[in-house]
């Protein structure tokens, strides 16, 4: 009874399998199940020593050896028939024997009602001299860890895919917009002081379908532009920025380290699909869109970007891969089986500056744990192309399932 899988237990009931309803609440009522159990199983197990003994004597008289051989034969089968045998037998076959047996306990816990009444009193008694509140524990209830436990030992009753986009909502939690979002860096944006031409130029060329607009720098963005709402104006001979900006939605701005479970909630609320990262002052980290989000859960899409295929990112046969500075670890530990530590910078450029503390003033090689670092080109202030050397085993791709709870 104990080894029954309640979730699987539950589910049968609610189809309305009778064994599953009566057994669901058998465990419903478990210390009234285990006091029945054990009270029948003391009570056979005395009742049978008491027979043997007695046949024994009978049989072959009263003296020690018999006595002896008798208390320790009958010793012998109930441990190996009445205990370790059954009990092994049950938890590997607990429906099977458990579903039909729940009837069968179920007419004992009531014939035995005044029994199991009668020891409880000396129970409670005892309870209460040892200062216990058999009520006081608090209820099971499972963490986020042991859900995931779970998802993970689920084996081949979930299909991989399934079970890695369960993973990937409980990672929700942990993540923040600043680890999805597109960077400042990568950023497809509009300046509203272009000259009409430049506009043009650059909204035909753009690969994304809504763009922020922005005046004069960056930090001040005064809307978002959805690329379709141009082409009308693009058909004209003539169009002013100001007939852009009557085109533009408001922006709408997330605050940096918004858990991502936090923000999805606050796009569906808002109705919105596309949010500013800003930090405290106010300055523009990034774009983080409904997409991304979803990436994060499902896994990406086939559509390219500016950043390139990240899917094309393998080692070769020396055991080096080359990669741009703002690639992000949380991409690398995925994708090439790197284990680079997520919480703290967010690339491998940041990474690489945290570990040397300065600017690099030219090629440089740095460890970090199996993996050798070579910075191959510097952009000025940042790391823009780096070549990273497999210095000993690196994990396999196919735990990535298993590693989801270190957040790599």
């Amino acid at each position: 009874m104990m080894a029954l899988n309640r979730y699987r237990l539950a589910a049968q009931a609610k189809k309305g399998k009778k064994s599953a309803i009566v057994a669901s609440d058998l465990l419903g009522q478990t210390d009234r199940l285990l006091g029945t159990i054990l009270l029948g199983n003391n009570l056979v197990n005395t009742a049978v020593t008491t027979l043997v003994t007695a046949l024994a004597i009978s049989i072959f008289g009263n003296n020690d050896t018999v006595l002896l051989i008798a208390t320790a034969a009958v010793a012998f089968a109930i441990i190996v028939f009445c205990e370790i045998t059954p009990k092994v037998i049950g938890a590997n076959y607990p429906d099977k024997i458990a579903l039909p047996a729940s009837y069968v306990l179920r007419v004992l816990m009531k014939v035995m009602r005044p029994a199991e009444w009668f020891v409880n009193l000396f129970v409670g008694w005892l309870l209460k001299l040892m200062r216990v509140n058999p009520k006081a524990g608090d209820e099971s209830k499972l963490t986020n860890e042991e859900l995931r436990s779970v998802v993970l030992e689920s084996g081949h009753f979930m299909p991989q895919k399934h079970r890695s986009i369960v993973l990937n909502l409980f990672d929700l939690e942990n993540i923040t917009v600043d680890d999805v979002m597109t960077p400042r860096s990568k950023l497809e944006a509009l300046d509203i002081n272009d000259p009409p031409e430049k506009i043009i130029e650059q909204l035909t060329t753009c690969y994304h379908n809504k763009i922020p607009v922005y005046e004069g720098e960056i930090n001040k963005i005064i809307g978002i532009l959805h690329v379709r709402k141009v082409l009308s104006l693009m058909q004209r001979e003539e169009f002013t920025n100001e007939d852009i900006k009557e085109l533009l939605t408001d922006p709408y701005f997330v605050p940096s380290e918004t858990p991502v479970f936090t923000q999805l909630q606050y796009f569906q609320e808002n109705k919105q699909r596309v949010g500013v990262v800003v930090d405290e002052y106010g300055d523009v980290l990034g774009l983080l869109t409904l997409e991304d989000i979803i990436e994060e859960i499902v896994g990406e899409f086939t559509t390219t970007s500016p950043g390139g295929d990240k899917s094309e990112m393998t080692w070769d046969e020396t055991g080096v891969i080359q990669v741009e500075g703002s690639t992000a670890l949380r991409d690398l530990n995925r994708r090439i089986g790197t284990d680079f530590a997520v919480d703290g910078p967010k690339t491998i450029n940041g990474l690489i500056l945290e570990t040397l503390r300065e600017l690099p003033e030219g090629p440089a090689s740095i460890r970090l744990g199996q993996f050798a670092v070579e910075i191959v080109q510097m952009d000025e202030r940042t790391v823009k192309t780096i070549r990273i050397h497999r210095l000993g085993p690196v994990r396999d791709l196919s735990d990535n399932l298993d590693n989801r709870s270190s957040g790599n």
